[in-house]
């Protein structure tokens, strides 16, 4: 539930994440200002990587909110970051839009990991979702985004409200859409949603392009394993520049999306970087 005490032009809360290799460790420096946090930093896979859970307490947003977070993982730095629960974008009682801005720069050697859990748009919203990230030379960014339009599991359909959502690495990448409730067409037709309402996006971003033969194995493994999921029909795995690989799925609840998109991180975590995957504790809770 929303708090009573927002105030009404809204919450604006900022977070900026710092992660810095010290010998061997990755350590975290942070400051936030609002109500964002980070929860907690873990080592569950020893300390080259960071697990880092990133909380914000009113639970949701609502018209006239802004989360701002900028994310900076330095030369061969190594981090991880997700979240306990869902993002939720309230029903807007005015016109103002309720944002939230993820910002990202990966310095040389630096990787990070960007696995928040789903995005919630109820009827209603007027959301904007907006993440962008600039990469070094051997900077690696693997991470995903799920978005939910309605609630299914509560027979709530996304009938009125809208999105506007944005990834983008300025000059290698870009994906934007307005997703708007009224927009039969967009919602329902084949070429469009095809009346499914998760939208779920994963995607592999190198500072340093990936040679053909790299980019044939993975897409040649992960189009296999999709291939063997119940939404294997419904996703598409791509690499539209040397640089880039990218899956989309489409699906009618968030749970399948999720794990579809957990068993390709798994992979590439595994055949890209050699190492096993490793979920955050916090998606066991």
């Amino acid at each position: 539930m929303v708090s009573a005490s927002t105030p009404a032009s809204g919450w604006h809360a900022h977070l900026n994440l710092d992660y810095q290799r010290a010998n061997q460790r990755t350590v975290l420096h942070f400051s936030h200002d609002g109500p964002l946090r980070v929860l907690k930093s873990l080592y569950p896979e020893g300390e080259g990587i960071c697990h880092s859970v990133l909380v914000h307490p009113p639970g949701g947003l609502v018209a006239g909110d802004v989360l701002d977070i900028q994310v900076r993982v330095q030369a061969r730095a190594h981090a991880l970051i997700s979240t306990p629960g869902a993002t939720r974008f309230y029903a807007a009682q005015a016109q103002a839009s309720a944002t939230q801005r993820v910002s990202v720069q990966l310095e040389t050697g630096a990787r990070l990991e960007w696995l928040p859990l789903e995005t919630l748009a109820y009827p209603g919203c007027r959301a904007h979702n907006e993440l962008r990230f600039e990469l070094a030379p051997d900077a690696e960014l693997l991470g995903w985004d799920v978005l939910a339009l309605g609630l299914p599991a509560t027979h709530t359909p996304f009938d009125h409200g809208d999105v506007h959502q944005c990834l983008h690495w300025p000059g290698h990448w870009r994906e934007e859409g307005h997703l708007d409730a009224k927009d039969h067409r967009l919602m329902n037709a084949p070429l469009g949603l095809a009346g499914r309402r998760c939208l779920a996006t994963l995607w592999l971003a190198s500072g340093t392009a990936m040679n053909a033969s790299q980019r044939d194995a993975l897409l040649h493994s992960l189009r296999t394993q999709a291939a063997q999921h119940s939404l294997g029909t419904h996703t598409g795995i791509t690499c539209p520049t040397p640089q880039m690989l990218v899956v989309r799925v489409l699906a009618d609840m968030v749970e399948p999306a999720h794990d579809l998109l957990r068993q390709l991180w798994a992979t590439l975590r595994r055949e890209h970087w050699g190492m096993s995957a490793t979920p955050p504790r916090i998606w066991s809770v």
